[in-house]
């Protein structure tokens, strides 16, 4: 009976003492739970503001990326501008440089025709101071105005001993000259009667082409010449006076740019030698 009792008192004092065992137990597991937690709040918090700061960054990321491409296209667009400005400068500068090879040749040009027109005056002194030559020197080159009776008699087409000599002399000056060289027969309005010309036009252009036929014995290059009729029909006087008449019976030799087609005489550029009016003449009736 006593052995079960002091048997139970055992047994009550080994509840009561695993009974607070598991209490302290129990509460420090309960504190770490609670720290634990705490622990997991203030990481989540973490992470939420590192996921805040993430998103943050990759935003500010995709704004530089796009920032560093709208620069790129600016850089691209700039160096794409520099490569024209250096290609706009070479062809500046190459246009420039043909500018003053074309200058330097226009204005050994327009010495040579300087030259050339003086020595014409001088080798035309008498011609010209009676007034049968008018030499004009012309923006872009020389034209020559030869009354009819310096080179032929009336209604021929044959030039004559003088007209030979005075072309000769035209021919020697103009010959190193790079121009084109168009001969113009002209006449009055008077029809002509004559068994070897039916027309006017017909003996404007003989005498054109005999004189082109001699400048080119005289050694002008064939290539260079033309000949050109143009009747009545280009006066520089009118037909209603014998001195009129006698200024429109001409040949004109017109000195003309290489490869411009139109007339040389697009203005007066220098000085016109010429003496006074053809004297009066009687018509012949050509």
């Amino acid at each position: 009976m006593r052995r079960s009792s002091t048997l139970c008192l055992l047994l009550a004092s080994s509840l009561l003492v695993a009974g607070c065992v598991t209490r302290g137990t129990f509460d420090r597991v309960e504190g770490e739970r609670d720290r634990l937690a705490a622990d997991k709040r203030r990481l989540e918090e973490r992470v939420r503001m590192l996921e805040a700061s993430t998103e943050s960054l990759d935003a500010e990321r995709v704004g530089l990326i796009e920032q560093m491409e709208s620069l790129q296209q600016a850089h691209d667009s700039l160096d794409a501008d520099v490569r024209k400005l250096r290609q706009t400068e070479r062809e500046l500068s190459e246009n420039l440089s043909k500018r003053e090879e074309e200058l330097a040749s226009r204005t050994q040009e327009v010495d040579k025709l300087k030259s050339t027109y003086d020595g014409l005056v001088q080798d035309l002194e008498s011609e010209v101071a009676a007034g049968q030559i008018a030499i004009q020197q012309l923006r872009d080159g020389l034209r020559l105005d030869l009354q009819e009776d310096v080179l032929f008699a009336s209604g021929s087409a044959d030039v004559n001993a003088r007209g030979q000599g005075v072309l000769g002399k035209v021919a020697d000056r103009v010959k190193s000259v790079p121009h084109r060289i168009e001969v113009g027969g002209h006449t009055d309005d008077v029809p002509i009667h004559n068994a070897r010309f039916s027309s006017n036009w017909e003996l404007a252009s003989a005498r054109a082409t005999g004189v082109v036929r001699i400048l080119a014995k005289r050694g002008i290059d064939p290539s260079r010449l033309s000949a050109v009729s143009f009747a009545e029909f280009a006066p520089v006087a009118g037909n209603d006076s014998p001195q009129g008449r006698a200024r429109n019976r001409r040949i004109e030799i017109t000195l003309k740019p290489v490869g411009e087609p139109g007339d040389a005489a697009k203005g007066v550029a220098g000085a016109t030698a010429s003496g006074s009016a053809p004297p009066a003449r009687a018509d012949s009736g050509r």
